[in-house]
């Protein structure tokens, strides 16, 4: 994997990813620095830029709240969990946030980067399209997960 360049503009919505929200991600994947990231469209320089990330000991309920209640972002959030045979597991869920309250702007211009975004992160396990926060339960991704 090589990344030339600060950002890789996008045909579509002329959305670039930073180079720090392809190495933030590496960092969740293979040394499980932190348990979730948050990401935001920065509509001024163009591209996907880390807005916030959580610790390794931070709990689900840390990560929904990082989350805004009226705008749209994308978020990882790295599952510990449990299997039937008793294995410690861990999968990876990309989640696109537009809740219904946010701007018409705001999911249009999340809808239309999230493919090229979710194209750069290799190792994403799961995806879920999330408008409210029961759309992505821990239950949910304990479902999906298993």
């Amino acid at each position: 994997m090589s990344f030339r360049g600060l950002s890789r503009p996008n045909a579509t919505s002329g959305m670039g990813v930073a180079d720090h929200s392809i190495n933030t991600f590496l960092e969740l994947q293979r040394k499980k620095v932190h348990r979730y990231v948050v990401f935001k469209i920065d509509e001024k320089k163009k591209e996907v830029v880390v807005e916030k990330t959580g610790g390794p000991a931070e709990s689900y309920e840390d990560f929904t709240a990082s989350l805004p209640e009226n705008d749209c972002r994308y978020a990882l959030y790295d599952f510990d969990f449990v299997t039937a045979e008793n294995c410690q597991k861990s999968k990876i869920f990309f989640i696109a946030w537009s809740p219904s309250t946010s701007r018409i702007r705001a999911k249009m211009l999340y809808a239309t980067s999230k493919e090229r975004f979710r194209r750069e992160l290799d190792g994403i396990h799961y995806e879920i399209q999330a408008t409210d926060p029961t759309e992505m339960d821990l239950e949910v991704l304990r479902d999906r997960a298993n």
